[in-house]
């Protein structure tokens, strides 16, 4: 599966207009645990498959959205059903507590 490029121009279409599960990581390429918890994106979208759509937003370059989601530390995962915010995680995380994460709104 793939992990999804998110943007400012592109985040209504790619995330709140989305009908389903999609996992937002808000990261920056100067923060260590976010490069920590790269790979556990292409793990959550090979592993979820078609029940969940994992996207990447780059907090830097894209101020309007990571406001919107009221992102105070990075990395920041927030979990969104047909654009309405159900949970959100600042830090980093291992593969397990990314599972229950998930798995608690599947």
């Amino acid at each position: 599966m793939t992990v999804h490029t998110l943007t400012d121009a592109n985040f209504e279409a790619e995330v709140m207009a989305h009908s389903g599960l999609v996992l937002v990581d808000v990261w920056a390429s100067w923060c260590g645990p976010c490069r920590l918890m790269a790979p556990l994106m292409t793990w959550a979208a090979d592993t979820y498959g078609d029940a969940l759509k994992v996207g990447k937003l780059e907090a830097d370059p894209n101020p309007a959205v990571r406001d919107r989601l009221k992102v105070q530390g990075l990395p920041a995962l927030v979990l969104m059903r047909d654009g309405k915010e159900l949970a959100h995680h600042e830090g980093a995380m291992a593969q397990p507590q990314l599972k229950a994460f998930l798995d608690a709104h599947l």
